[in-house]
């Protein structure tokens, strides 16, 4: 098999990074109050809500603003902010010169939105390692976030949460953390869809698990393995696409990965799928607690589908950049618990024209 890999022409890391999760949360029970009249069985704990004037835009602009605090640059270095989602706020106008806008970002900015269900965030990451990793340009700004859709009642209701993640991707001598190599395994397998003027998604329920995640999250990482030669014991940290508590766990196990391997940055029982940024956002619970020297594996998915597996390092620069910014675990900890009645008008779930 030919090298497959993605790797920059220039040596390219994570500069700064940041997160955003709402503060209302609604706890999966009193989703099944309301439509299944039970209490067990539950897929995860609670998941995080979005506000009333919260979108996609306002998420990403404060993710943003936490990873131009750790990379300590200025605005006008950006030269491209991508935001991946599949819940953008319009269907015609971009999200992304919004979030650059505000920022101080512009004029001098390419921008544009980014689309492919979970894994559109790691999407605009491997963009972003290629534009800055060709040379075209010193800083690109890549961001997963989503205000995740789920109909009522269904089983995604009850997983399908808000929040995201942030990335500057610049030279590796900047770095916090370096991209030492990306890979990324597509095929046309239609787990999960939704067509336009559809309010909410569909789904395959069980074929999501095989032939869709656990197929793709799989085959990405023991490919980015073969080609590094390397296996699960190199790693510290190993973060996998999270729609539920059990997949993640199930790759890691199926991978090599131990459970505390994947501990730190497994937020979904408290949080929720947060989808374009479920990934990502583990990632950062894992930089609020790394070590220089610590090597992080990173898988995505995104139904479709495919997933973009990535080999970090954690550089001596994540030490002196600490404490700039709110860490993760500050917004889990930050929650604010409302009932279904809320949720419901706070999700637009009730139409009223």
């Amino acid at each position: 098999m030919p090298n497959t890999l993605l790797t920059p022409n220039r040596p390219v890391g994570i500069v700064g990074y940041g997160s955003y999760v709402p503060r209302y949360r609604i706890a999966a029970r009193e989703i099944a109050r309301v439509w299944a009249g039970s209490k067990g069985g539950l897929p995860v704990k609670e998941k995080a809500v979005p506000g009333l004037d919260e979108d996609v835009i306002t998420m990403s602009i404060e993710a943003a603003r936490n990873a131009m605090l750790r990379a300590q640059i200025e605005p006008a270095q950006l030269r491209a902010v991508w935001v991946g989602s599949e819940s953008h706020p319009y269907a015609v106008k971009p999200t992304s010169t919004v979030v650059a806008e505000a920022i101080g970002a512009v004029p001098h900015i390419q921008a544009g939105d980014w689309e492919f269900a979970c894994k559109a965030g790691t999407e605009a990451m491997v963009a972003a390692m290629g534009f800055v990793g060709s040379g075209m340009a010193d800083y690109a700004l890549a961001i997963g976030m989503d205000t995740a859709q789920g109909k009522p009642g269904d089983a995604l209701e009850y997983t399908a949460a808000a929040g995201g993640a942030a990335f500057i991707i610049g030279p590796a001598e900047n770095a916090l953390a370096t991209l030492n190599a990306s890979y990324s395994y597509v095929t046309d397998t239609p787990d999960f869809w939704r067509r336009e003027y559809q309010k909410y998604p569909e789904h395959g329920v069980r074929f999501t698990g095989e032939p869709a995640y656990f197929q793709h999250i799989t085959s990405s990482s023991k490919t980015l393995m073969a080609e590094l030669g390397t296996t699960a014991k190199d790693y510290q940290w190993a973060v996998f696409h999270q729609p539920n508590t059990k997949f993640p766990q199930r790759a890691a196990q199926m991978l090599g990965f131990t459970p505390e391997q994947i501990a730190p940055g497994l937020l979904v029982p408290v949080i929720g799928n947060t989808y374009s940024g479920a990934s990502i956002i583990g990632l950062t619970a894992i930089l609020d607690i790394a070590k220089p020297g610590d090597r992080i594996l990173l898988a995505s998915f995104g139904s479709g589908a495919g997933s973009d597996a990535f080999d970090i390092t954690v550089t001596d620069k994540i030490t002196l950049r600490a404490g700039l910014a709110r860490k993760t675990q500050e917004y889990i900890a930050r929650r604010t618990e409302i009932d279904y009645a809320t949720y419901a008008r706070y999700r637009d779930k009730i139409t009223m024209k």
